[in-house]
């Protein structure tokens, strides 16, 4: 692994402690540096301190769902850059094109491998890098 992709900053959103917890030891594992937030609204205070280099989102999440974050991230100049992966249960056409629609780069269904957690990382992160 080249030192250039071993650190990228990753905020991983999700309401459900499992999920952030499993996506936080794989990432980790990846060599990432990992920040979790537990809904959208924590999401959006950490993303500006944080300032990741790629974010995994929840679609259904309380308060403010996976939609309006990404849309809210995606409208902010410094972030729109930032690539979205969405997260969620179902494997829907709909939430996929949904998810486009607001902006995100991809879609992952839950649950997740490490591989595919890893492989969206690798994937999204020479992005990133590219554009540094």
């Amino acid at each position: 692994m080249s030192n250039d992709q071993s650190a990228l900053k990753i905020l991983v959103v999700d309401d459900s402690n499992t999920i952030r917890r499993s996506a936080e030891i794989f990432l980790k594992h990846g060599g990432h540096d990992v920040m979790l937030a537990e809904d959208g609204f924590d999401a959006l205070s950490k993303v500006n301190d944080y300032q990741p280099n790629l974010i995994f989102c929840d679609i259904l999440m309380p308060r403010l769902d996976g939609y309006q974050t990404c849309a809210i991230i995606k409208r902010n100049e410094r972030f729109s850059g930032v690539p979205i992966v969405m997260l969620s249960s179902k494997d829907g056409v709909f939430d996929k094109a949904r998810g486009r629609m607001v902006g995100a780069q991809d879609y992952l269904t839950k649950p997740f491998t490490k591989e595919q957690l890893l492989q969206a990382v690798q994937q999204f992160g020479t992005v990133v890098q590219g554009a540094a």
